[in-house]
């Protein structure tokens, strides 16, 4: 049969057709095929197609007689592996297309295993099984590796099935011997590149898969065996080299974007040459034109043929560059996904492959030559901003800033700015103040910012740039504000709350990514971002629990249990003795909290047990943009009037150094917590209480927010109603004068903290950072990496910026500051559509 030219058949929901190609192999295709009758899979669900690339010998007879259920169909030419599978694809009715090689076997899971892991996410569109030799003993693969010259390789095979390699993962590309795809994707991205005839199509595929915008999983339970390479061994090395050194290079020159192939497709083509001269005995030093001693006649040299595969490599390519660009400016106009969002899929990128000495002198000189490891280093460079001041004394939005970027140092570039001010330094990665025009040059610099804040006011050209943003909302500013603004006035307060609403909106419409801190607030965050637009059919096809979009990360403790270098309360603090019993309130006091009620009940307490002490961690607030708040004053107000200042109440008047914090809580026999009921205290994540947690203290809190619903349920210590003094003395005279209430929960702190640890809670922003990627409602609407870079913002004076935010933060605080700011923004707004950077117009 020819290739049909007419459109292909409608797809079958729920069916797989398998298509094999032979080629002078029908002994072991009939057994391949055969083998599908030990397949876990209805035979109404499965097609099974074969096509014969003019064998010659009687395969195609054979075929048909011997497999009267199978679909032969007969290529009329030898149309190489990509050809055959192209063509039995145009015969396919199935939802989903699977190949193996007629020299591999599925095991009984193979399709099942395949189409679970479809039907479990919407953009996988290509299944990589996990393929052993025939035997099931020793791997053949279990995932691919891509050097950045273009050469695909498994780097685990033959090594034995230990049951190592069990975890579904994302990969590069599956094997051709034994991999699916959906159909219909299949034909809408081309195919595989016939220009490849056999080896590195499936590299190609999966690559270009990958890079717009699709998943290629890696499914362990889906399993084949293959004997590997039986059909090449009908050729011999000099036409498997040969092949596998020109499609190198078409599948580097279709898929890498146009930085990285600048770089690395000259030092390719170097290197094919350089690689075939080392595979032979050939000593390229008797090519000296330099004449022999004895005579005028040049030498004499016989070059083995093997020596040329990569100059004939070279001259195919370039035989087919006038399609193979037209496929390239196609293909890179689709890019969804950067090269360095892909290159962690590459796995070792930088490995030469070969270790012929000769051939390793030479790798190394094209790789220095042409700055190749920098070009593709897996490091992706990560700007984590916070708009709190990063000094000794942190605020908590300051703290999770530092804890993000000490996280992610290891694996990225990473540096962490705020917009308020810097005072302290980390070994790992800078630690800087950036504000006005001086965020050009650090938000140009990154590939993801994380941010929180209010960044994208003050750097409106993110808006519309290439940079991928992950807006991190665990602190809902705009409830704050409610309580926060009363200090404002009737006017101040309303302007503060809708200004805030407003900002939050517009980084809930551009983030790539968004992180909350519970799954309280993730339900109130997916509820303003369906507001937004956000939940649409581009994120929700891309996962239904729209787990792309928004990610809950809270806020964490440090993996290290605390050390106590010294007392910083007992036997420290004026009027607090070493025996004293010490309840601590761990961070600032807001207008959103209740102190007044928690000082009215130990004024009663201490009636009763004179020993006890409340201690205030802290008053004012470590950024000088936020001012005292009405409730800190009414608290010192009552605690005076009932005589509790001093004997039984302590305000600490400053702010605790973050690193001097387990000093204080390590002296404390009790960790306090008591809010007022309205909307911030419902979707709230106290970072207060993860200090607890991380000290093992037993916890006396409110209900009504996240962490009263966590204390209940594992019984972290006591939960009190709002504003119930009763209440809240009986509870804290509890666990402090009941011994074993208290080394109960002391206990269930102890087992329930381990989840907050920070290597926990942070893994999804790790995770992500990884892989990198557009939301997927963004892609064709914002600008990619590969977008040209236009001219920056006109230039404004960066001490003015400064000067009139601190006016406008001493005025009124950050509302003020982003109110007064509107009209700013607007002339500080990029003039293209892009909002790219000019990488030489720097402060």
């Amino acid at each position: 049969m020819s290739r049909p030219s007419a459109a292909p058949p409608a797809t079958r929901p729920g069916v797989v057709s398998v298509v094999v190609v032979n080629y002078r192999g029908a002994q072991d295709t009939l057994v391949c095929l055969q083998s599908f009758a030990d397949v876990d899979w209805s035979a109404d669900r499965l097609e099974l197609i074969v096509v014969d690339n003019e064998s010659g010998d009687g395969s195609a007879e054979r075929l048909h007689a011997e497999l009267p259920d199978v679909l032969v169909v007969e290529a009329g030419s030898n149309t190489g592996f990509a050809g055959g599978c192209n063509l039995g694809v145009a015969h396919a009715t199935g939802e989903y297309v699977a190949f193996i090689n007629n020299d591999a076997r599925p095991g009984p899971d193979w399709i099942s295993a395949a189409v679970a892991a479809f039907e479990a996410d919407p953009v996988v569109a290509s299944v990589a099984s996990k393929v052993l030799d025939w035997e099931g003993t020793a791997v053949d693969y279990v995932d691919g590796s891509l050097t950045w010259f273009g050469m695909g390789y498994k780097r685990e095979v033959e090594q034995p099935d230990t049951g190592a390699f069990e975890t579904a993962k994302d990969v590069l590309f599956g094997t051709g011997a034994a991999m699916f795809v959906r159909t219909e994707t299949f034909r809408d991205v081309g195919g595989f590149d016939e220009r490849f005839f056999m080896f590195y199509e499936d590299v190609d595929l999966g690559w270009r898969l990958n890079l717009l915008g699709y998943r290629v999983r890696y499914v362990p339970g889906s399993v084949a065996f293959h004997r590997h390479h039986v059909t090449m061994k009908k050729f011999g090395n000099f036409r498997e080299s040969y092949l596998l050194e020109r499609n190198a290079l078409l599948s580097l020159y279709k898929n890498l974007g146009d930085e990285a192939l600048a770089k690395a497709l000259p030092g390719a083509m170097a290197l094919a040459v350089r690689r075939s001269v080392a595979r032979t005995d050939l000593d390229p030093s008797q090519l000296d034109l330099q004449r022999s001693p004895g005579g005028d006649a040049e030498p004499d040299v016989t070059i083995p043929k093997m020596a040329l595969t990569g100059p004939l490599a070279i001259d195919y390519f370039v035989e087919q560059l006038p399609t193979l660009a037209a496929s390239r400016r196609e293909l890179q106009a689709k890019r969804r996904r950067s090269d360095h969002e892909l290159l962690p899929l590459f796995r070792q990128v930088m490995e030469p492959a070969y270790p012929q000495p000769y051939y390793v002198e030479g790798y190394q000189a094209i790789v220095d030559a042409f700055e190749i490891e920098e070009t593709f280093s897996t490091r992706h460079r990560i700007l984590v901003v916070t708009g709190e001041p990063l000094l000794p004394t942190m605020a908590g939005p300051a703290i999770r800033a530092w804890e993000l970027a000490t996280a992610l140092a290891p694996e990225h570039d990473v540096r962490l700015l705020s917009t308020r001010g810097a005072e302290t330094s980390h070994p790992d990665f800078s630690v800087e103040y950036a504000g006005g025009t001086g965020l050009r040059e650090p938000t140009f610099w990154a590939d993801v910012i994380i941010f929180q804040g209010f960044l994208m006011e003050q750097a409106p050209w993110l808006a519309r740039s290439s940079k991928i943003l992950v807006a991190d909302v665990y602190d809902p500013m705009h409830l704050e504000q409610l309580e926060q603004a009363r200090d404002l006035g009737p006017a101040g307060r309303v302007d503060a709350v809708t200004e805030t609403t407003r900002v939050l909106n517009a980084q809930l419409r551009r983030a790539d990514l968004v992180l909350c801190a519970s799954d309280k607030q993730r339900d109130f965050w997916l509820g303003q971002l369906a507001g937004q637009g956000r939940v649409n059919p581009s994120t929700y096809d891309e996962d239904e629990a729209l787990g792309s979009l928004l990610q809950v990360v809270p806020f964490g403790i440090p993996d290290a249990p605390p050390v106590q270098r010294r007392h910083a309360i007992r036997g420290t603090v004026p009027g607090i003795g070493p025996d004293d019993k010490v309840l601590l309130w761990g961070g600032g006091i807001y207008n959103w909290f209740d102190p007044v009620t928690l000082i009215r009940a130990v004024g009663r307490l201490a009636e009763r047990h004179p020993e006890v002490r409340l201690f205030f961690m802290g008053l004012k607030h470590p950024n000088p943009g936020v001012p005292a708040m009405r409730v800190a004053t009414e608290a010192r107000e009552v605690a005076a009037s009932l005589g509790l200042v001093d004997t039984h109440v302590f305000f600490n008047e400053g702010w605790v150094p973050y690193e001097e914090r387990a000093d204080y809580l390590l002296d404390a026999d009790i960790g306090v917590s008591t809010h007022h009921h309205h909307i911030e205290t419902a979707f709230s994540f106290r970072t207060r209480i993860l200090d607890y947690l991380w000290a093992s203290l037993p916890i006396v809190a409110t209900t009504g927010d996240t962490f009263g619903d966590l204390i209940e349920r594992h019984r972290l210590g006591r939960t009190v109603p709002p504003g119930d003094v009763d209440a809240l003395e009986a509870a804290l005279e509890e666990l402090l004068y009941d011994p074993v209430a208290a080394a109960a929960a002391k206990e269930s702190v102890q087992a329930f903290a381990s989840a907050y640890r920070w290597s926990s809670v942070l893994e999804p922003v790790l995770e992500f950072c990884r892989f990198p990627r557009r939301a997927a409602d963004l892609a064709d609407v914002l600008p990619t990496a590969r977008a040209r870079r236009r001219p920056a913002p006109p230039r404004v004076s960066v001490r003015g910026d400064v000067a009139l935010a601190r006016k406008y933060l001493a005025e009124g605080g950050a509302s003020e500051l982003v109110r007064r700011a509107r009209g700013r923004v607007a002339r500080l707004r990029a003039p293209n559509p892009d909002g790219e950077l000019d990488p030489t117009d720097t402060p």
